[in-house]
């Protein structure tokens, strides 16, 4: 297992700067007037430039300051250095971090075991100061790959596992929007100030930005892609041939496409575009080291709130259809598939079984009801549950990952199966990632439908479940539908 700590280091990249200040709207130069004033004000008031911290906790301690914007932002911020945004349009708003005040790694088997050893001590080990009475809270972004091996990760931009405190915190709702001011309370106070202040220049006018002018179309070209569609027919029958022989009972095979762009890929195009065509779905970008990966997911892997637990049990496709009365008889043929309801039945098993020794009050509907998004409709039972005193998200997520929706059943046996049979690592595909907020809150999602971005270049997955009676040409149309989601929005951005 290895741990690594990086605390209290500057980001991994400088944002690039801002326009120059007559470029900016009147809203921007209002908003980073009035904050500039309020941080001043306030920042005496932080517990800064602390030293002497006798134990681990106290020397990783943190504060933040929360500030309310004046004005609501009117586009999602894309900078060049360290940032996340987590985007649900339809429902909880937006979630982003801009630079890192403190971050730690880990991998292996325990690597949701050491990050929660570091989040344990948030809630008495985090100051918070609220002075307008916002009742937002700071938050950190926690993340982790597909698998806990060390496997070479495809985005190597990402480590194993990874809990980030940014800089600046971004939280907007439809009622109001704040920023969360991030630092270790070891931090000189002038040092913090001068951190904050720089990256305010370059957040402020993304955040109050003029309309985008259009853009042309994206024109993609097709780089490569494994399995190619002989050797995936080849992998479901060997996959068959297990669930035949009883070794496994279901298994889920993924592809992955290389394509490149007529021209670099506009991250904030991008988001834009997802979250218009995808409002249900969480749209996700975590960037590091000049690139990024971007998810539009469906599958919530968990949501607490306090004591109570959402966990999404997705599994079950079929496509969607232009006219209503077609759209229709396919929906009512996904809730009738005998096949599609035994492979959503492993995974409704799978959850109460993860669930089991750390929950009360399970409940799962007694049948599923349809997910409709705009290129695909899945099988969908939400499952909610008390969670018992003395487990955390950190143990809910390694209960719950990976789930048979995106890895197998049995999970050991299908992991095995694909680490074998697979042609590439999946890297934080099929992974999960999310935000925390201290006293253990949170919400962590798959990352499916998703892209890792490097300029031109993109990286797409997708993946489809086997279970007895699948048939590879149905299940290679099933990942050309999911593909295309992320390809269309590409040839936007």
């Amino acid at each position: 297992m290895q741990f690594d700590i990086h605390h209290a280091r500057p980001p991994l990249s400088h944002p690039a700067p801002a326009a120059a200040r007559e470029d900016w709207t009147p809203a921007a130069t209002a908003v980073l007037e009035h904050l500039q004033q309020r941080l001043a004000a306030e920042i005496t008031r932080l517990p800064l430039g602390r030293t002497g911290g006798r134990t681990d906790a106290e020397a990783q301690a943190l504060c933040s300051l929360i500030l309310e914007l004046p004005q609501q932002p009117n586009a999602v911020a894309q900078l060049e250095g360290a940032q996340f945004q987590f985007l649900q349009p339809d429902g909880d708003g937006l979630r982003a971090g801009y630079g890192q005040a403190a971050h730690w790694e880990a991998q292996g088997p325990q690597r949701l075991t050491t990050l929660a050893a570091v989040a344990r001590d948030w809630p008495a080990q985090w100051e918070q100061l609220d002075p307008e009475a916002t009742g937002l809270r700071a938050f950190a972004m926690l993340g982790f790959a597909a698998a806990s091996d060390p496997l070479p990760q495809i985005e190597d931009q990402l480590p194993n596992a990874l809990l980030w405190v940014p800089d600046i915190g971004l939280r907007h709702t439809s009622e109001r929007a704040a920023l969360m001011f991030n630092a270790p309370q070891q931090q000189a106070r002038d040092v913090v100030q001068a951190r904050w202040m720089a990256l305010l220049e370059v957040l402020i006018p993304r955040l109050f930005a003029p309309p985008p002018r259009p853009a042309l179309i994206t024109r993609l070209q097709a780089d490569f892609s494994e399995p190619e569609a002989k050797h995936w027919a080849q992998l479901i029958e060997q996959a068959l041939e297990q669930i035949h022989a009883g070794e496994l009972q279901k298994v889920v095979l993924s592809r992955r496409i290389d394509v490149q762009g007529s021209r670099s890929f506009d991250i904030a195009r991008l988001f834009e575009v997802l979250s218009s065509v995808f409002p249900s779905c969480q749209i996700i970008n975590m960037r590091r080291h000049g690139t990024s990966f971007v998810a539009a997911t469906p599958e919530r892997l968990l949501q607490l709130k306090g004591r109570q637990l959402e966990v999404d049990a997705i599994a079950g496709t079929a496509g969607r259809a232009t006219g209503d009365a077609r759209d229709q008889a396919l929906g009512e043929e996904l809730l009738g598939s005998e096949k599609n309801l035994r492979e959503h039945a492993f995974v409704v098993a799978a959850v109460r079984e993860a669930l089991a020794s750390g929950c009360t009050s399970i409940q799962v509907p007694p049948a599923p009801r349809l997910m409709q998004l705009r290129n695909a409709q899945h099988l969908w039972s939400p499952i909610t549950a008390e969670v018992a005193p003395g487990t955390d998200l950190f143990d809910l997520a390694a209960q719950l990952h990976p789930t048979p929706a995106t890895n197998g059943q049995p999970r050991r046996a299908a992991h095995q199966w694909l680490r074998t049979h697979e042609p590439f690592s999946r890297g934080w595909y099929s992974g999960a990632a999310g935000f925390i907020e201290p006293g253990r809150g949170g919400e962590l999602w798959v990352l499916l439908r998703c892209a890792r971005l490097c300029g031109a270049h993109a990286e797409l997955y997708a993946g489809a479940g086997i279970v007895a009676g699948s048939d590879p040409e149905a299940e290679w149309e099933e990942t050309e539908a999911k593909l295309a989601a992320m390809l269309t929005a590409l040839q936007f951005a």
